[in-house]
């Protein structure tokens, strides 16, 4: 599986990078079919609450998933989004037919 990590107005961390690269390959052990995945990091400036966005959006057989959060901080929205995104590949597993 590849990834690919933009971040979007704001500086790159290694260290977000590594976090999501091995949460990401974690899901891939479970779901060995998926093929790419791309992140997506926003702040947004103006929110008087949140504003750590965190999206992404895998590549599997059959249309794109996709799952995107907004918290307190980085961390917090990479679980978050993983946690909906395992959600939907379970669904999409069971749909699977095996010949």
């Amino acid at each position: 599986m590849t990834v690919s990590i933009q971040y979007v107005h704001m500086q790159t961390s290694d260290a977000m990078s590594n976090y999501v690269n091995e949460k990401l390959q974690n899901l891939h052990k479970k779901y060995e079919w998926i093929i790419n995945a791309e992140v997506h990091f926003e702040v947004e400036h103006k929110a008087k609450q949140k504003g750590k966005i965190c999206k992404i959006e895998l590549s599997a057989p059959g249309p794109r998933i996709f799952a995107s959060s907004n918290e307190d901080n980085y961390e917090e929205a990479v679980k978050r989004t993983i946690k909906d995104l395992e959600i939907q590949l379970k669904k999409r597993k069971q749909v699977f037919k095996t010949y």
